[in-house]
This record gives C-alpha cells, structure tokens and sequence, in this order.
C-alpha cells in the first residue's frame, strides 16, 4: 500500500422501521460528519436500510430485497462520490427470482462500485433465521481492491469463521471488515450475555493476531422487537469496535447508544508486526489438508 496511515470510520445506528430512505439519509449523515472529520473509509452495518427482519420466517420480507445495481447502490454510490470516500455497505440483494444474498457492496470514490461480497456462512438460530433468507455466497473469499488498500469484506456470521479470516489475508487483503448484527436475547442471563459478547470480540480481535492485520467491525444498537407474538425480539448489543494487527482495541463504542467511531491506522505496522511474528512463514501446510473435511472421522 502506498499509504503510511488511514483515517476509519464506523457507524453504529439503531434502526427503527422499514423506510428504506429515511435509514439512508440517516446513514448518510453520519457518513458525511465521518468524511468531513478526515475519514477516508467508513463501514456501515450489516442490513441497515431496514429492520432485522429474519426474526421470522415471512415470504412478504422477499420485498424488501432489490437488485445489484439497484437504488440502494445508486444512492450510495453518489454518496461517496460526493464525499471523496472508500465507503463498504450492505444489502439484502435480489440476484433473481427466488434467489437473494445478504451482500456487501464496496464503493470507491468516483469509480463507483467496485466489488462485492456474498455472506459464505448463513445461520440459523431462533430469531436469526437466516437460511430462510438468504443463499450461500459464491464469490469465494476475495479481497476488493481499492484506492486505500485491499479490503477483506465477510459478514456477520462469517465473523467466527478462522478459515474465512486467513484466505481473505493469504490474498493479500490489507484490512478485514464486519458488518454485523447480533445482539441477545432478552431471556438470556446477564452472565450469558457477557459470555457471548466476550466470545464475540475474542473471536475477531484472534483474526488481527492470527493474520497481523487491523480489523474492522461495525455492529447495530438498539431494540427491535420481534413481530412473533411471544417471541422476545433481539437487543443488538453494539460495541462496534477496531483493533490492530495484534488485537488491540483502538476504539470501542457504547452498547446502547448512536455512535461513530474515527480511528486512525498505521498500515505500516502491520508489515512490521508481520516480520517480528511470522506466522505466514512458519505455517505447515503439508499438513493441513484435512482441514478442507467436515470432520476427521
């Protein structure tokens, strides 16, 4: 990369109702603060333009999905070529009929869209009935390159994925990215929910240690109730957060509140750290051809 440093931003918002527009005027205020404060890249969460709708398994919620390009990519697209931004998004993509993605689309500067990354691992929980939803990516882990570097895009789900994380780096990836969206269940002990969180950051903040590279992770906030009658809806934790090569915290936001992260990263040390801890040097790879099996039997 030609850049010694790089300025981040990330948006944390809570969302509140389907209105596609309304939720893209919101993001889009807070992108411009971002871009008006220096930041040349900024993330959005996962699935921002609506309510987490896989609450529930509802085949009206197809409608809610639209098409690559389509108006979310036009509006975002002038977005950050009006800003002058790197900017990473994500959507509920129509590839068909009866064929959808939860996607992630990047945007660079006056180029345009510039890749794209299909979510590889699709839950299925309750209250997170992804499978319902949403097909496998099939774009493999690929790095989008960009006027700031290649960027490793996964999504949520892909978050606790080692495998996901390595090839997106052994490509050549720069950077890894999350858009996300998880939070508890409000019947959950407040020491499960500590649990789960503490996993939840572990596990991503293991990434940047394992790959020696900053990782960036943008989560929802707030309640969404679940259109389920009984069931008891999700509260999306927050704690959107940055580390470096080593895994550690640079930024970190609140739990429950709107906020926006800036962080500067020194792209320059991860070749450093990469020379101190060479993992990619030392790793066995004549012996790890099972790893490509379901399970050793």
């Amino acid at each position: 990369m030609s850049k010694d440093q790089l300025k981040v931003g990330v948006v944390q918002q809570a969302v509140k109702n389907n209105d596609k527009q309304k939720n893209w005027r919101h993001s889009s205020e807070q992108i411009t603060k971002l871009a008006a404060q220096g930041c040349e890249l900024v993330l959005l969460q996962e699935l921002h333009s609506t309510l987490y709708f896989c609450q529930q398994e509802d085949t009206d919620n197809f409608d809610l999905a639209e098409p690559i390009p389509g108006p979310a990519t036009d509006y975002f697209a002038a977005l950050a070529a009006k800003l002058n931004i790197v900017l990473i998004t994500s959507l509920f993509e129509k590839r068909g009929s009866g064929l959808y993605h939860n996607t992630a689309v990047v945007f660079d500067r006056d180029q345009g869209l510039v890749g794209k990354y299909r979510k590889m691992h699709i839950p299925d929980d309750p209250g997170f009935y992804e499978k319902f939803y949403f097909t496998p990516g099939d774009m493999g882990f690929e790095p989008i390159q960009t006027s700031v570097g290649k960027l490793g895009v996964l999504v949520c789900w892909d978050q606790w994925y080692p495998e996901a994380a390595r090839l997106m780096a052994m490509a050549g990836a720069d950077m890894l990215f999350y858009p996300t969206a998880i939070g508890w269940d409000k019947t959950d002990t407040p020491e499960e929910q500590t649990r789960q969180y503490e996993a939840w950051q572990t596990i991503q903040r293991s990434h940047a240690v394992a790959n020696s590279i900053p990782v960036v992770v943008a989560n929802r906030t707030g309640f969404e109730p679940s259109p389920v009658a009984g069931d008891p809806g999700i509260q999306f934790w927050g704690q959107s957060f940055v580390t470096g090569p080593q895994g550690e915290i640079l930024a970190k936001a609140s739990e429950d509140q709107e906020e926006n992260l800036i962080v500067e990263i020194d792209l320059q040390r991860t070749e450093q750290i990469k020379r101190i801890w060479p993992y990619f040097r030392d790793r066995r790879i004549d012996a790890y051809s099972d790893l490509s099996k379901r399970w050793r039997d």
